[in-house]
């Protein structure tokens, strides 16, 4: 993984490739799971932080 696409070959010749799953499935185009994903607790990083906007909300008129 670390070093990209592994080419098998077979008395000399290039007959397959193997690289990563997630690679695999972008190529064929599948689309992840996004339920799926949440539960399995992705790998977050400890000092993530998400910005949040302190505007107070705009005034609305309802008359």
């Amino acid at each position: 993984m670390s070093e990209g696409p592994q080419v098998v070959t077979r008395h000399g010749e290039e007959v397959a490739v193997v690289i990563d799953i997630g690679e695999y499935r972008r190529l064929r185009g599948e689309t992840p799971d996004f339920r799926k994903f949440l539960l399995e607790e992705p790998a977050w990083d400890d000092d993530l932080e998400i910005p949040r906007n302190r505007d107070l909300p705009r005034e609305m008129d309802f008359d």
